[in-house]
């Protein structure tokens, strides 16, 4: 499964931000997709997670209430909207897959920069 992810930017605390998550090269409706960050000197961290086929979703407690991940209208689409944004959000966020049974992320995008200004 090949992803590119996209939609980062510079916000404002308390503004909303929308990334977008392209799965190709086959279809995922078997698979979960994810949301990681990772900020300098830090491991990646999970943020949020969908499964694909019945929209089951996980989110990071840091994260709860705050950001939503959603399915898109094409099956190989998935949406993470941020709202209520906090500098400590500030992170390349990257988009990861893996199948519904497997333990490991084994596919990876490339990361997109969210930066959020107090």
């Amino acid at each position: 499964v090949q992803l590119q992810a996209f939609g980062g930017g510079l916000v404002q605390a308390g503004d909303s931000l929308r990334l977008s998550c392209a799965a190709s090269g086959r279809t995922v409706t078997n698979y979960i997709l994810g949301w990681f960050r990772q900020t300098p000197g830090k491991e990646r961290e999970f943020v949020a997670s969908i499964r694909m086929s019945v929209g089951i979703t996980k989110y990071a407690d840091t994260v709860k209430g705050r950001f939503s991940a959603a399915r898109g209208n094409t099956k190989n689409t998935v949406y993470l909207q941020m709202n209520s944004l906090k500098p400590e959000d500030t992170a390349v966020y990257y988009c990861a897959a893996k199948h519904f049974a497997a333990q490991e992320w084994n596919s990876w995008g490339q990361g997109t920069h969210v930066t959020v200004s107090s």
